[in-house]
């Protein structure tokens, strides 16, 4: 049986989170805070941190922005949501009125608006359930399933994945003598970083096209 488009971005959806949530609860169940370990050289490693706000370890507003910045998210997410069904749902149309050519959405555009929700939907059940779902990492106990440490929608997001590539050399206005890329990050994060860069870079003539439209 074949599988319709929204059934296979569906799929694509799912195995994303569900590789982000096993990498996630791996790190969180098995390591420390602030415990790391080097996977190529000293430019990769695995180092386990945790953030109360928006991607790549920055922060908004504290227990405030906490609570409206996993809102948007789920606000987003949904959004997200119902856009890709409904581009979905007008190339179908649209291709059976025998005008594929201009009219059916392209695969890649589709493709990329669901890296970018599936990014989003990881790290809203980072913030919706892992308070209730687990004790809390510290540096020196590691979480265990069944524990409490925040309520509802104040989950903390594990992140993961460190790139300290090389230090700016110290005759650099500005940036000299700190690293390349400092910020540490998880899977979600970064479907969310491919999805949006591919849309930009090769998707652009679409979403213009769409504007003209309007």
């Amino acid at each position: 049986m074949k599988l319709s488009t929204s059934k296979k971005l569906l799929i694509l959806g799912v195995i994303l989170v569900v590789i982000d949530q096993v990498i996630k609860i791996l790190i969180k169940t098995n390591m420390s805070l602030g415990e790391h370990f080097s996977v190529i050289g000293n430019w990769f490693q695995i180092l386990f941190i945790e953030n109360e706000g928006m991607a790549f370890g920055m922060k908004f507003g504290g227990a405030v922005g906490k609570f409206l910045l996993s809102t948007f998210r789920i606000v987003l997410c949904g959004l997200l949501c119902w856009w890709i069904s409904g581009l979905c749902r007008r190339g179908t149309a649209q291709a059976r009125k025998g005008d594929e050519e201009k009219t059916m959405v392209p695969a890649g555009v589709l493709v990329g608006l669901t890296l970018i929700t599936a990014g989003a939907f990881g790290n809203i059940i980072d913030s919706l359930f892992y308070g209730l779902m687990f004790s809390e990492s510290t540096m020196t106990d590691v979480a265990a399933f069944g524990g409490s440490y925040a309520p509802f929608l104040f989950g903390k997001v594990v992140d993961m994945f460190y790139f300290p590539l090389f230090t700016w050399p110290d005759w650099v206005p500005l940036l000299g003598g700190s690293l390349f890329f400092e910020p540490v990050f998880n899977f979600a994060d970064s479907c969310v970083t491919v999805g949006a860069f591919y849309l930009i870079l090769f998707q652009w003539k679409f979403f213009a096209a769409e504007d003209d439209k309007k």
